[in-house]
């Protein structure tokens, strides 16, 4: 999947230490980067640099203000804890739902992602 971002450093140093990502490739196109994080096996974007106007008008809001994004864990207070002390914004407090512990947080550009833990069969 491919995530439009302002800039290649302050996107992989908030998906890598914010969100505890791995970044996978970091490797120079001419004047642009091919930049992949990953937060598991099977799992990873492509943090794609804004060229255009109209790709700078879509970052932060690739889903048009909706959760499109779904980061599961196996220990969610462990995670929200590390992702609260780094910074990221929460826009509600955690809950219980029938299928998991979940939280609705924004990326660094305003994306907005679910914390999921998912409930247990």
């Amino acid at each position: 999947m491919t995530l439009v971002v302002r800039d290649y450093d302050e996107a992989i140093r908030f998906y890598v230490e914010g969100l505890g990502f791995t970044l996978v490739e970091d490797l120079p196109q001419g004047d642009k980067r091919w930049v992949v994080v990953s937060a598991g096996e099977g799992t990873s974007l492509l943090l794609a640099r804004a060229d255009t106007g109209q790709q700078q008008a879509r970052v932060g809001d690739q889903t048009g203000g909706r959760v499109g994004f779904f980061l599961n864990t196996d220990d969610f207070d462990r995670d929200h804890a590390r992702m609260v002390a780094f910074g990221v914004h929460f826009r509600e407090e955690p809950r219980d739902e029938v299928y998991g512990r979940v939280a609705v947080f924004e990326d660094l550009y305003g994306n907005r992602w679910d914390l999921l833990q998912p409930a247990r069969a």
